[in-house]
């Protein structure tokens, strides 16, 4: 049975604990990306509200593909 996707799925905006669970990493770690840098792309909504797109983490996850040990992330 194949399930359709919402046509807005990675577009819609998610806070940074559905980002974590997607990025299967800690919200913290997330925290420490924004800091100091590395980490997916983020909309900042307010002063402390931030959001993220399912497409941003999914670009990030791809751009952290290799195909050895000896070759660096794009």
């Amino acid at each position: 049975m194949q399930t359709q996707l919402d046509p807005d799925y990675y577009d819609r905006l998610i806070d940074e604990k559905e980002a974590a669970s997607y990025l299967c990493y800690s919200v913290r770690a997330l925290q420490n990306w924004r800091v100091r840098g590395g980490g997916p792309l983020f909309i900042k909504v307010s002063g402390r509200s931030v959001r993220y797109t399912r497409r941003d983490l999914q670009d990030w996850i791809s751009g952290k593909r290799v195909a050895n040990t000896t070759t660096a992330p794009s």
